[in-house]
């Protein structure tokens, strides 16, 4: 199946999009159209260009050329209105610890000014759908790492936004939470009008999303479907496809897997033998 005929209308549709500074391109002629209602696994090794890529589809960064609309607003005319219709949730907690779980919701609810007779009732939604009402009174610094993760969840859809950009939200949090985490973005998307975007570096993370984009030193590699990446590549694990990429466009050598870590480790042991 191609990308475009999963949906029929666009999120995110971007066109030779580049950012430059000063002499550096981190973002080199971007070209790509992300359906609504999907998934979409952003990846890349670190300064790539994912975060710039990203700020710029949020409004908060300003292209220096090419053009590109998210959820039909244009990035440079409109960046505030796509500001209001988006939800951001990084790999940092960034909520207030001072606060409770609840406190930070009604917080994150009056800056993007839910009126206050539906407040409340949108509280009581995300609390039950994230599961935080057996900590709902507790202050968000005495929270584990998974219950935080929770939480700034919910703040990033609390007023319930088009798309939900997810910039490496499970760092640092262990494998439970991190299926728990995936499970619920599953949920949101099949019972919810909203799109996803979302940075990882856990590939078996990337292997639940709908669309695949690999970028690399600014240039966009490669836009499919994780089904279509294994049939090409033969294998069906996208961390082997993305150590491929790494190796082909860096001309660095890479281990392809941890198993020859461990034949490396045994054939230690036998020489010492």
């Amino acid at each position: 199946m191609s990308v475009e005929n999963l949906k029929s209308e666009y999120a995110i549709e971007i066109k030779n999009l580049t950012k430059k500074f000063e002499k550096y391109t981190a973002v080199d002629s971007l070209s790509f159209n992300i359906p609504k209602g999907v998934i979409f696994g952003f990846l890349g090794p670190n300064g790539s260009g994912k975060s710039t890529t990203i700020r710029m589809i949020c409004g908060v960064l300003t292209p220096t050329s090419g053009e590109g609309k998210v959820l039909g607003y244009d990035l440079k005319s409109n960046p505030e209105k796509i500001k209001s219709k988006i939800g951001y949730m990084s790999q940092k907690f960034s909520l207030y610890e001072d606060l409770t779980i609840e406190e930070n919701l009604i917080f994150y609810g009056e800056i993007y000014s839910i009126p206050k007779e539906y407040l409340n009732e949108r509280i009581e939604e995300v609390i039950k759908m994230l599961n935080l009402n057996e900590k709902r009174d507790v202050l968000s610094k005495n929270l584990s790492g998974g219950w935080k993760q929770r939480l700034a969840l919910g703040c990033a859809i609390i007023h319930k936004p088009e798309l939900l950009i997810l910039d490496e939200p499970t760092a640092g949090v262990d494998p439970v939470a991190r299926r728990e985490f995936w499970t619920t973005i599953k949920d949101l998307i099949k019972y919810g009008d909203i799109t996803v975007l979302a940075t990882t570096h856990y590939m078996d993370e990337a292997s639940v999303c709908d669309i695949i984009g690999f970028i690399f030193e600014g240039k966009l590699v490669v836009i499919d479907t994780p089904k279509n990446l294994y049939k090409k590549y033969n294998t069906d694990n996208l961390e082997d496809i993305f150590i491929i990429y790494v190796k082909e466009l860096s001309h660095k050598e890479v281990i392809s897997s941890f198993d020859q870590l461990k034949h490396k480790d045994e054939k230690v042991e036998d020489k010492n033998d």
